[in-house]
């Protein structure tokens, strides 16, 4: 498996290679296609990978250029070695004959592989139960830290949701608590474990005593990397400590995900209308350091910031909130992200000094004083906001017109 990634990887290399040299005129799909056969005959560990294989690499590389003409992503780019994820698709599900074992395990076949066995997570239309309308089209293996995974493209007829009846409400997403809801239903990490000084950690990912071993790696990596100059191969037990450090933190994202997963399904069951802020994640975890001229303030503090709000993964939470509404029949919207943790929800003041820290807020209103968790005030706020009318367009609401290169906009009349 690990040498028909690499050929994949390559393959992709190749062909943008190819594709950047040859003159605009010259550059077609059939084209591309004869090179590729061509490369697999000449090149002999290329032929490891399948020729299907081969031909979802071109379909994908294809297509990575269509959604950068159409606006919806950059140019494609070589894939290191390094920072590319390894896979392999496998585009005919009539390849992969699965059958299931016992209840915790299955057998499928991979090209040039053979039989492999799988842990049965979920239920799939094998046998007698895949028709035309519910059916496996198609896996792609994909590789981590962890081992090689395996998922499964399913074709299914499913009837439109009808429109959710549900409740509104508002969330706010924040590092102190993970997902506040405007009716007071939080969704935290879980109860979160003791430390040996009696305080709670509420970072279940890793928790701590997967931190204290990960903090140790870490010191085991930086002693042996001491010992390596410039330019030379890394040692074998330095890139075994690699290897366990992301062991550590490719299972600590799985239960992230894990639990991602289940409470926005939850989520998405309960209420009809969610209601999130739009927020612009690049800009706020931002480096804090500034300039030699002008340095900043509390680098430290904002660098811990930022990691436990990467770690929280918000773009990710409010992506499976999205098509997960729109699967059950409700409807997400966004509202602006500026004031709302500043807002008393209870009287609609903006006060100086409210919020006393990460999450206590006290209007210091003298006719209200209403005060409660920070992370709830602004999940109020985010609410408020939507039935006020500030709910923004999404982009994929407006009807976008590509103009042709070269053709200059009309004049406004």
């Amino acid at each position: 498996m690990d040498d028909q990634a690499h050929a994949g990887r390559t393959l992709w290399n190749c062909l943008h290679g190819w594709w950047t040299m040859l003159p605009k005129d010259k550059r077609s799909l059939a084209a591309a296609d004869a090179a590729i056969r061509r490369a697999r005959k000449e090149i002999d560990w290329l032929g490891a990978l399948p020729a299907q294989a081969a031909q979802a690499v071109l379909k994908t590389y294809f297509q990575a250029w269509r959604n950068c003409w159409e606006g919806r992503a950059d140019a494609p780019r070589f894939k290191a070695r390094i920072r590319t994820v390894m896979s392999v698709d496998i585009p005919q599900g009539r390849d992969l004959n699965i059958t299931r074992v016992h209840r915790r395990w299955g057998m499928v076949n991979i090209p040039k592989v053979g039989r492999v066995r799988f842990r049965w997570t979920k239920d799939l239309p094998v046998g007698k139960r895949a028709t035309g309308e519910n059916r496996i089209t198609g896996a792609r293996l994909v590789k981590d830290a962890l081992g090689w995974h395996i998922a499964f493209r399913v074709q299914t007829l499913e009837p439109r949701p009808e429109p959710h009846q549900g409740p509104e409400v508002g969330i706010d997403a924040g590092v102190n608590l993970p997902l506040a809801l405007s009716d007071g239903n939080h969704r935290d990490h879980g109860r979160p474990p003791r430390l040996p000084d009696g305080t709670a950690d509420r970072d279940k990912w890793p928790n701590p005593r997967e931190k204290a071993r990960l903090l140790r790696l870490e010191r085991r990596a930086a002693r042996r990397r001491q010992h390596r100059t410039r330019g030379e191969k890394t040692s074998r037990r330095l890139r075994h400590t690699y290897d366990q450090i992301k062991q550590l933190r490719a299972g600590a994202t799985r239960r992230a995900v894990d639990w991602q997963h289940k409470t926005t399904t939850a989520i998405a069951e309960r209420y009809g209308t969610v209601v999130v802020e739009a927020l612009t994640l690049t800009n706020m975890v931002k480096s804090a350091r500034g300039t030699l001229e002008e340095p900043g303030r509390k680098v430290a503090q904002k660098a811990g910031l930022n990691r436990s709000i990467s770690q929280e993964a918000w773009g990710r939470t409010v992506t499976m909130l999205t098509y997960k509404t729109a699967r059950y029949g409700g409807t997400l919207h966004k509202v602006p992200a500026p004031g709302t943790s500043l807002r008393c929800s209870a009287c609609g003041v903006t006060t100086p000094g409210s919020r006393e820290g990460q999450a206590v807020f006290v209007c210091k209103n003298p006719d209200c004083g209403w005060s409660g968790n920070a992370d709830h005030n602004a999940a109020r706020n985010v609410l408020h906001l939507y039935r006020m009318g500030h709910a923004l367009v999404p982009a994929a609401g407006r009807a976008v017109v590509r103009r042709p290169r070269g053709v200059k906009p009309a004049p406004a009349r």
